[in-house]
């Protein structure tokens, strides 16, 4: 069990249950529905087998997480969020547009996870998007809005269609620079959507 802050303080207590080391890691990578536990160690590079199984064992004994096992034929056990654990939808998503502002955009050395895409799409612009049919593609990658939902993949009849690679997706939604993209389809729809996001801002210099 990990060290508690034992503060009476809801931000304290909020960190007592999903503030641990990949903890929040994993309730993203249930966000998109349920997974086996071999899905999420192909989805959490790094992550130590017995660092996931604990984190998991934490997270269901603080209702955040439940297991249950998929109906035959699959008859997989499977690891979900619980009403509970799926309300950190809105706090993830001002985390991760926070951390964006100062992240800055891929480079070469950076590897990217399978599906970070269609991850990005889901956490920050799916909750505010506007309706519409949004296709995004980003070298190997592609994933699209449909009226607020993430789809993995293409989709017919998409109203826009945004093509560039990692650094050019990442200045189009942090920076609003449409240089490092081609767009067609319905340019003021994607204005509407890329309003969702806050724009950049630059970081205070150590001196």
């Amino acid at each position: 069990m990990a060290k508690r802050y034992e503060q009476y303080c809801p931000m304290a207590h909020a960190l007592d249950l999903v503030g641990d080391r990949w903890a929040l890691l994993v309730v993203r990578e249930l966000m998109h529905g349920p997974k086996r536990y071999t899905d999420l160690v192909d989805h959490l590079p790094g992550i130590g087998t017995n660092i996931l199984a604990a984190r998991l064992r934490d997270l269901e004994g603080n209702g955040v997480v439940a297991r249950r096992t998929l109906p035959p034929p699959a008859a997989s056990k499977v690891y979900e969020l619980t009403d509970y654990g799926r309300e950190l939808r809105p706090a993830m998503r001002e985390l991760a547009l926070w951390g964006a502002r100062s992240l800055g955009p891929p480079t070469d050395q950076d590897e990217l996870f399978a599906g970070w895409l269609s991850n990005a799409m889901d956490i920050v612009m799916a909750p505010l998007a506007p309706a519409g049919r949004f296709e995004f593609r980003a070298g190997p990658e592609t994933a699209s809005l449909v009226n607020g939902e993430v789809v993995d993949g293409p989709i017919d009849d998409a109203d826009v269609v945004v093509e560039g690679d990692p650094e050019g997706i990442y200045s189009l939604f942090v920076d609003r620079c449409l240089d490092g993209v081609t767009i067609e389809g319905d340019r003021a729809l994607l204005d509407a959507l890329l309003e969702t996001a806050p724009p950049h801002i630059e970081m205070p210099v150590a001196t």
